[in-house]
């Protein structure tokens, strides 16, 4: 049995061991010294804060169709993957926002926080408001929540510490001569009442603003400090906010009027600041704050003074009208202040923030109010729209930094969305495929009908034939369409920047309309609740998007008008299942094992030997006999004929694989050829080939799979038995199927594919 007593004392002595650790509570020369330690930490304002978290979880490069970018892995909240990064900590307060799903895509959102950040971190101070914009559901606001996550985790690392500061008054009892300002009895620190208990404080008064304790250090003196200590260089600068600000409008009184009473000594001034680690929180609203558009008020004030619990303050300091703010500008200083669709707002209510976000000053009715905070806004496309056409927007450019946030345009990243989103949330268990179908849906939705006069001539005739699946394939894997030949598909392939990035200047640009993840979501866990399929399987999720389909007055979307293929929502359902179909049929073919991958690769193999050897006039080398002999010219034509499209000429096109090959190797030095990375579209073609005619065993086979699994195994030969457990075991193993739905994706497979 657990010794209770003996828990707490060990929960308490580790707790406490984290708060002397973490340096919680320190007096004002404690908090200097920690300062000449690690001068930066202690100089920064929240743009460098924030940029720093940025940089602290480190960036990596990933492929994307414009090219590689930089994603910074913070928006894959690493935090909150248990198991991942340090030990789990002992407890020192709340963790917040825990289980959060990682930005699936939108680097390029990120590389434009990350540079206007920088902007700022060069200009000295925050002078613009960020404004990310989008249609609805495009993550803008899991970008902002993401940033904010971060905040809360780094702020708890040593390379993150931020401290304010609280005005500490001791007890009368503990005080020789006049109302808390004499020399302090023996046995109590006289330097500093920073580490007083609580019965021994009369009043703790916090600075609502989060000052920087710097501030308590006359200006001049800060100044010459930080550029002797901190050395601003390329690497860092040292802000405005930080150099020339000032203690807000209530620690101001208090210290005019400490110093006024010990005659201008300011160590004794000194000694009633208590220096406070605090912690970046959304739940707690300090350093992370986000206003709703229906919150009319962001920022207020109340008289401190005329609050009884006020009454024991020292008596210079109760002859004193003291006001504290409050509101979100006032809890969100020294963060991030998020703005959600800003726009919905009347106009009247954030005119202020045309002065506040350039100065970084918002006027009160007794004071001003200085903030040192990243505000970051969002609102979708028809508000900003609107937004542009008022007078006055031309004043609100000059401060605000736009960045787009589309919707996500590569059916893989979509697709991740999906899986985190289901994650545990749907009670059963979901089929291969099932989010890839929802996503390729998606994303069709999404796609426009490329400008071909955008393009040169040659391209141009690629580009205006790009059916909206072709160009999914394109921007997913690079893939260019099977039709063309080996030059058209390498020209398409080098110009997908080109392509990718033609819209981004539109009003209407590729990515603004379309089905969103939020809808997505819907459609997905109505497919979850189908009681006919005891699994979330594509085929449910085809009919919950047949459904939708219909609703053409509630998804404004819908009421697109197609253009060539291109926003023809009830086709893209088709399409999404013929390519669920392609990719089980090659799973099925697979787990059978009717032909060994093994096969076809080593006919490939041999038939670019013999390529080589034709192409160098060379011999080859006879396997058998060992003989050296002409190139199989036999062999060549009749896998030429498998994987040529029509209109190429054999020559060229032996000619086009060879240099292929060239390229390959001086990229790759090293190692053997991977000829299924280099040719996957004539690899496909000769898989498929090989299957096509075997498909009447596909057939006989997949029947005894579903006799098996419907209770009809007795009508199967043990060596029947056999074939249909391992071809069982492999869907499972390789791909993820459970028996239920192997049973329905083969029931639907069976009358699709395989009656010819």
């Amino acid at each position: 049995m657990v010794d209770s007593l003996r828990y707490l004392k060990t929960v308490g002595e580790q707790v406490r061991e984290t708060f002397l650790r973490n340096r919680t509570i320190l007096s004002f020369r404690e908090y200097m010294e920690a300062f000449f330690e690690q001068p930066r930490v202690h100089a920064r304002d929240a743009a460098q804060y924030t940029r720093d978290c940025f940089d602290y979880y480190g960036t990596e490069t990933v492929q994307r169709p414009a090219g590689p970018l930089r994603r910074f892995k913070l928006f894959d909240r690493p935090f909150d993957r248990p198991g991942q990064g340090e030990a789990p900590r002992v407890w020192a307060g709340p963790h917040e926002g825990e289980g959060g799903a990682p930005v699936c895509g939108h680097e390029d959102a990120q590389n434009a926080i990350y540079r206007i950040l920088s902007t700022f971190v060069r200009a000295g101070r925050v002078n613009k408001l960020i404004l990310l914009h989008g249609p609805n559901g495009s993550a803008k606001s899991s970008i902002v929540a993401a940033i904010q996550r971060a905040m809360e985790d780094y702020s708890r690392k040593e390379e993150g510490a931020l401290y304010r500061f609280n005005w500490v008054f001791p007890s009368e009892k503990l005080i020789k001569g006049s109302i808390g300002f004499g020399e302090m009895v023996a046995g109590i620190d006289a330097q500093s009442y920073a580490h007083l208990e609580g019965e021994q404080v009369d009043a703790r008064i916090a600075c609502e603003m989060k000052d920087h304790p710097l501030f308590l250090l006359p200006r001049g003196e800060r100044q010459r400090l930080l550029l002797e200590q901190v050395k601003p260089d390329a690497s860092f600068a040292l802000s405005a906010a930080i150099r020339e600000g000032e203690l807000c409008h209530k620690c101001r009184q208090i210290y005019a009027a400490l110093l006024q009473s010990y005659n201008g000594d300011v160590l004794k001034v000194l000694r009633h600041v208590q220096v406070e680690r605090f912690y970046i929180s959304r739940r707690y609203l300090t350093g992370a704050v986000t206003v709703e558009p229906q919150m009319s008020v962001d920022a207020d004030y109340r008289q401190v003074t005329s609050d009884r619990s006020h009454g024991a303050l020292p008596g210079p300091l109760q002859n004193l009208s003291l006001f504290e703010p409050y509101g979100p500008l006032v809890s969100g200083n020294r963060g991030v202040i998020e703005f959600s669709d800003l726009l919905k707002r009347p106009l009247e209510h954030y005119k202020y923030l045309l002065g506040t976000i350039e100065t970084g000053v918002a006027r009160m009715g007794h004071f001003l109010l200085h903030l040192d905070a990243v505000t970051i806004a969002s609102s979708n496309e028809k508000h900003l729209s609107a937004f542009k056409e008022i007078s006055d927007f031309a004043s609100f450019k000059g401060r605000i930094e736009l960045v787009q946030v589309p919707y996500l345009r590569e059916a893989r990243e979509e697709e991740r969305v999906y899986r985190h989103q289901l994650e545990g949330a749907v009670g059963k268990h979901v089929a291969p495929h099932a989010t890839a179908v929802a996503a390729q849906w998606a994303v069709l939705t999404r796609l426009k009908k490329p400008v071909g006069d955008r393009y040169k001539p040659d391209l141009r005739k690629l580009v205006e034939k790009l059916a909206p699946l072709e160009k999914l394939a394109l921007y997913d894997r690079g893939r260019p369409p099977d039709r063309l030949n080996s030059g058209q598909a390498k020209e398409l392939r080098k110009s997908l920047p080109e392509i990718w990035r033609e819209s981004d200047s539109y009003p209407n640009y590729e990515g603004r309309s379309g089905a969103s993840a939020r809808e997505i979501k819907t459609v997905l866990f109505n497919a979850a609740q189908n009681p006919s399929a005891a699994c979330l399987t594509p085929q449910t999720i085809l009919e919950e998007l047949v459904a939708l389909c219909r609703d053409k007055s509630v998804y404004e979307f819908l009421q697109q008008e197609v253009v060539e293929g291109y926003h023809d929502h009830e086709e893209f359902v088709r399409l999404a299942e013929a390519q669920y179909l392609d990719a089980l049929d090659e799973e099925v073919r697979e787990a059978m094992g009717l032909v060994s991958e093994r096969q076809y690769r080593d006919l490939f193999e041999r038939y670019i030997h013999n390529v080589v050897a034709w192409t160098r006039g060379e011999r080859v080398r006879n396997k058998g006999s060992g003989e050296f002999e002409r190139p199989d010219e036999e062999l060549m034509a009749q896998t030429e004929a498998i994987v040529m499209t029509g209109g190429e000429e054999r020559r060229e096109f032996r000619r086009a694989l060879i240099s292929a090959i060239g390229a390959h190797r001086l990229d790759h030095p090293e190692g053997e050829i991977e000829y299924s990375q280099i040719f996957p579209d004539l690899f496909r073609r000769l898989r498929d080939h090989f299957f096509d005619e075997r498909k009447r065993m596909l057939r006989k086979n997949t029947e005894k799979v579903l006799r098996f699994i419907g209770d009809e195994r007795e009508q199967l030969l043990p060596r029947e038995v056999e074939q249909v457990q391992t071809a069982l075991a492999a869907m499972k193993t390789r791909y993820g199927y459970c028996e239920n739905c192997a049973k329905d994706a083969l029931v639907l497979l069976l009358p699709r594919r395989y009656n010819d």
